[in-house]
């Protein structure tokens, strides 16, 4: 190996070192549960953990972003979407009736409108927070969107495993939302994380959702739903 190769080589080794990234996995547990699912099935799907840099700016992907939560058989799928501030999230309608997304809640409001089936509508989501998405017309339908300010996160599946990868070493604050969890008990699993560029494995999370009450919601007019033909046609006023 001549001089110059060997020089060579050691810059790419050492540029490598630099830029080496790391995978932080873990998994989450939910207690004190009254989903049938959960109880019954061990299903730990739908929490949402990510990590936040304790100081430095944050790495935010700078191609545009597009995520999608689909409409079928009255139900948003997935049910939990996690997606980073500044994304599009359409929101096609695969159902034989019309569909009306929107959320009033906290997080970012918006309204897709009335639309028919075999269309698809989109909304870009500008602000972080929690989203709590409905349809205007089927009461039974909800789903959540966690909007980050960071691209580290990561979605439980069903058996509660999470993995968080292209996470460059350092400091990160972690933090944990679940939609049947209070914000007491969020705030309480928030820690600060050291990642090295070997990884890290976390010990098991335990989301509590005692204190937890379901709460009925209205339309997106403030008011109760109005009927739902057998068939899912609505029956109410058009907006």
């Amino acid at each position: 190996m001549t001089w110059r190769s060997l020089i060579f080589s050691s810059l790419v080794l050492l540029c490598g070192g630099i830029g080496r990234s790391a995978t932080i996995s873990g998994k989450v547990e939910l207690a004190f549960s009254q989903d049938p699912n959960v109880r019954k099935h061990l299903d730990y799907s739908g929490v949402v953990v990510w990590l936040e840099p304790v100081s430095g700016p944050v790495l935010m992907p700078a191609a545009s972003r597009h995520a999608e939560m689909l409409q079928k058989n009255k139900t948003f799928t997935p049910h939990v979407l996690a997606i980073t501030v500044g994304t599009t999230v359409d929101f096609p309608n695969r159902d034989f009736i019309f569909h009306n997304a929107f959320s009033n809640y906290n997080g970012e409001t918006f309204d897709i409108g009335l639309y028919p089936p075999r269309t698809t509508k989109s909304t870009v989501f500008t602000r972080a927070g929690v989203v709590r998405v409905f349809c205007n017309i089927h009461p039974t339908m909800s789903a959540v969107i966690v909007v980050l300010k960071s691209p580290y996160f990561s979605v439980s599946g069903k058996n509660g495993t999470i993995q968080i990868s292209d996470v460059p070493p350092g400091s990160y604050r972690l933090h944990v939302f679940h939609e049947r969890a209070t914000e007491q008990t969020l705030d309480a699993l928030s820690r600060t994380v050291e990642v090295s560029s070997d990884g890290l494995q976390l010990p098991a999370i335990s989301v509590s959702e005692s204190g937890y009450l379901q709460l009925p919601h209205k339309n997106k007019f403030g008011k109760d739903y109005p009927p739902v033909t057998d068939s899912g046609g609505y029956v109410g006023t058009k907006p």
